[in-house]
C-alpha cells in the first residue's frame, strides 16, 4: 500500500504566513504610494535634506558677505594707517622743530640775563659813585616794562657809551627771546593740532578695525566654519602658489649664477684680449663695467623679507618684531642700503615707474586706486608683503588684489 499523506495547504493558509504577507503587502504598497508621490519623486530631496542643504548654502553666503565686508574694513583700515603713519612722522617733525624753538628761548633767555647783569653791575658802579638820584641801569633793571622805559627818550640822552651799548645789547637780545618765546609758542599749537590729528587717525584705524571684529563675532558656529573653510582653501592655494615661487625663484638664481659665470668668463676673454691689443698699440687697459647692481640690491631686500615672514601684521609698526605692508617694504630696502620714504603714497613716487610686464624681483608693487597697499615683488606673479590685521607676512600672488602700479627703487 502505499503511503497516504495530508495535502499541504497553500502558503496563506496558516496565520503567520498571513500576517507575514500582509506586512509584505503593506511595505509594497508603502513604496508604490512613495515612488507615486511627486513630492518625494526620484530627482528631489525628503523635506529634512533639502533644509540642512538651504541653512548650508545660507551660511555659506553670510560667511561671503561677512568676509566682503570685512576686506572691505581692512582695506579702509590700511587707507587710515597710511595716514596715521604720515600724521606719525609729522608729529616727529614739528617735534623736533618745537624742541630746537624751545632750545632757542632758552639760550636767549639766558643772553638777556646776562646782559641784564651788565647793567646790574652798571647800576652798582653808578650808585657807588654818588651821582645822586636812581641810576638809569637800574631804573631800567626795576621797570615793569624795560620797553615803556626806552620809549622815553630821557635816558639815552644820558647815558655814557658804555652804558649805551650795554643797553642795545640789552633790548636786541630781549627782542630776540620775545620772538624765541613767539615761534616757540607756534610751534608748540602746531604740535597740538598734529598730535590730534594723529589720534583722529588712530581712533579710525581702530573703528575700522572693532567693526570687523563685531562682523566675525556676530558669526554663527556653521556660518564660522564656512569661513574657515574658505579661508583654509585660500592658504592652501597661497602656500601652493608660494612653493611655486620659491622653486622658480631658486631656479631663476641658478640660471642666473649660470650667466654670470659664462658672461664674466667671455668678459674675462674679453679683456684679455684687450689688453693684448693695447698693450701693442701702447695704450692703458680700460676698466670692466661692473652691472647687476640693481639686481645685487633686490636680492637683499628680498633676503630680508623672507626672514621675516610669519611675523605678524601690526597697523603702524616698521619691525623688528611686526610690520604694515609700507613698514616691510622701507625696512627690507633699507637692508638693500636704499632708503625709501615710510608710506605707500610717497614711495609710489621714488625710482622708476615700471610697466606690468617688465617687473622684476625688488620692485615695489602698489594696489588700489588710493595706492594704500604696497608689496615686494619676488617674481612668478608672486611678492611678499604685510596683508592686514590678524594676518602674517606671507607669499601672495599680486592678482589678489586691485593693481595700480609698480616702482623700481634705486
Amino acid at each position: 500500500m502505499g503511503t497516504h499523506r495530508k495535502p499541504r495547504g497553500g502558503f496563506l493558509e496558516s496565520p503567520s504566513a498571513r500576517r507575514g504577507a500582509m506586512t509584505v503587502g503593506a511595505a509594497a504598497l508603502a513604496s508604490a504610494t512613495l515612488l507615486s508621490n511627486p513630492a518625494f519623486a526620484d530627482d528631489d530631496e525628503p523635506p529634512a535634506i533639502e533644509e540642512q542643504r538651504d541653512r548650508a548654502d545660507s551660511a555659506a553666503e553670510r560667511a561671503r558677505e561677512v568676509r566682503e565686508r570685512v576686506d572691505q574694513l581692512y582695506h579702509e583700515a590700511g587707507v587710515a594707517t597710511q595716514r596715521y603713519n604720515e600724521a606719525q612722522e609729522d608729529v616727529d617733525a614739528q617735534q623736533a622743530e618745537v624742541d630746537a624753538a624751545l632750545e632757542g628761548v632758552e639760550q636767549a633767555t639766558e643772553q638777556v640775563n646776562q646782559a641784564r647783569q651788565t647793567l646790574g653791575s652798571m647800576a652798582a658802579a653808578q650808585y657807588r659813585a654818588g651821582t645822586g638820584g636812581l641810576p638809569d641801569a637800574a631804573a631800567l633793571l626795576l621797570a615793569d616794562d624795560p620797553k615803556s622805559f626806552f620809549d622815553t627818550g630821557r635816558t639815552l640822552n644820558r647815558l655814557t657809551e658804555l652804558q649805551q651799548h650795554a643797553l642795545d645789547t640789552f633790548q636786541s637780545r630781549e627782542q630776540a627771546a620775545d620772538e624765541q618765546r613767539d615761534a616757540a609758542t607756534e610751534a608748540l599749537a602746531e604740535l597740538e593740532q598734529r598730535e590730534t590729528d594723529l589720534q583722529d587717525q588712530k581712533d579710525a584705524v581702530q573703528d575700522r578695525l572693532a567693526e570687523a571684529r563685531a562682523l566675525l563675532d556676530q558669526l554663527s558656529a556653521e556660518e564660522q566654519a564656512e569661513l574657515d573653510e574658505l579661508e583654509r582653501l585660500e592658504e592652501e592655494e597661497a602656500a601652493r602658489q608660494a612653493e611655486e615661487a620659491r622653486l622658480a625663484r631658486e631656479r631663476e638664481r641658478q640660471e642666473q649664477a649660470e650667466r654670470e659665470r659664462a658672461a664674466q668668463e667671455a668678459a674675462e676673454a674679453e679683456e684679455r684680449e684687450q689688453r693684448e691689443q693695447e698693450e701693442q698699440e701702447g695704450e692703458q687697459p680700460s676698466q670692466p663695467d661692473p652691472g647687476g647692481e640693481y639686481a645685487s640690491m633686490a636680492d637683499a631686500a628680498i633676503a630680508f623679507a623672507e626672514d621675516e615672514l610669519g611675523k605678524p601684521y601690526v597697523w603702524g609698526a616698521t619691525g623688528p618684531n611686526s610690520y604694515d605692508c609700507s613698514g616691510l617694504t622701507q625696512a627690507a630696502w633699507r637692508a638693500a642700503g636704499v632708503e625709501i620714504p615710510r608710506v605707500t603714497w610717497d614711495q609710489v613716487n621714488i625710482g622708476t615707474t615700471i610697466p606690468r610686464d617688465q617687473i622684476q624681483p625688488g620692485d615695489l608693487i602698489f594696489f588700489y586706486d588710493d595706492i594704500s597697499h604696497v608689496g615686494l615683488y619676488v617674481g612668478n606673479n608672486q611678492m611678499i608683503h604685510a596683508p592686514k590685521p590678524g594676518d602674517v607676512i606671507k607669499y601672495e600672488s599680486i592678482d589678489n588684489m586691485p593693481w595700480h602700479s609698480a616702482v623700481r627703487p634705486g
